[in-house]
């Protein structure tokens, strides 16, 4: 893909959130569309919001677990950015038609108070950078096709990436936890839809631990001249399937003595 192609898909997706209206697959568009390519469209995206005068907030990694790698047929996580237009307070209720086909995630969400950066980032490193860690759930949407309408071909990791990671919104509990005060691999959540359980899991589900998905971004971001910033959030990884939330659809994650999460799509 040329620089014009990444332009022309990103205002490709740009539009699609504004409008309701989802795009055709892009790496149908482009069969020669690569890793570099779809993150250079992101990196579009990240510009020209930035152009309208949005602020990131912080950042989320993807396709944590073994089974959504399986699923698209990669062995790497992917990541996307967190602007300020994204947050919700729990207990919020989303705006009807603010997302086009809105689901959830049970994520720990840690919150910086020092930089992350290099290539070399280690464990320690992220520990000694968190300033609290917290319960969450991250707010999904396809400004893409999941599957096209004709051929029946599903979206790739490129078409992902592309589109910010699904990412759409993030919904942070109000409980704040030290980031050593719980063994992060056995923090889980039951996922509650309109009252009924839908999905369990456990931090373990996130590369085997959390705290490693972190070191695994700021890694992936050195290579892209990135870098994690003090006061950031980083959903570190889901650690169940994602949960569908239509209008009406009243979500409710327990994470026991860690906290709880609620949200509301009106």
């Amino acid at each position: 893909m040329t620089p014009d192609d990444h332009a022309s898909a990103a205002a490709d997706l740009l539009n699609a959130e504004r409008t309701g209206r989802q795009i055709g697959l892009l790496s149908q568009r482009h069969p020669e569309m690569g890793m570099d390519d779809a993150y250079a469209v992101q990196n579009a995206i990240h510009n020209q919001k930035l152009a309208e005068g949005r602020r990131v907030i912080g950042w989320k990694i993807g396709l944590t677990s073994k089974a959504m790698q399986y699923a698209l047929n990669i062995d790497i996580p992917d990541s996307g950015i967190l602007f300020d237009d994204m947050l919700f307070e729990t207990g919020a209720t989303v705006p009807a038609r603010r997302f086009i086909q809105p689901r959830i995630e049970a994520e720990i969400a840690f919150v910086m108070k020092a930089p992350l950066d290099g290539a070399d980032v280690s464990r320690d490193d992220v520990i000694a950078a968190t300033d609290h860690v917290a319960p969450s759930l991250e707010i999904l949407d396809t400004r893409i096709q999941r599957v096209d309408p004709d051929t029946g071909i599903t979206r790739t990791v490129f078409d992902t990436i592309s589109d910010n990671a699904a990412n759409a919104g993030l919904v942070l509990g109000t409980a704040r936890h030290a980031i050593d005060a719980f063994d992060l691999r056995w923090v889980g959540a039951l996922t509650f839809r309109n009252g009924e359980i839908e999905e369990t899991g456990l931090g373990a589900g996130v590369l085997n631990d959390p705290i490693e998905s972190v070191v695994w971004l700021a890694r992936r971001m050195a290579q892209y001249g990135q870098s994690i910033e003090p006061g950031q959030v980083i959903l570190s990884g889901s650690f169940i399937r994602p949960v569908e939330c239509p209008r009406g659809t009243d979500i409710h994650a327990d994470f026991g003595p860690f906290g709880s999460v609620d949200i509301r799509f009106g």
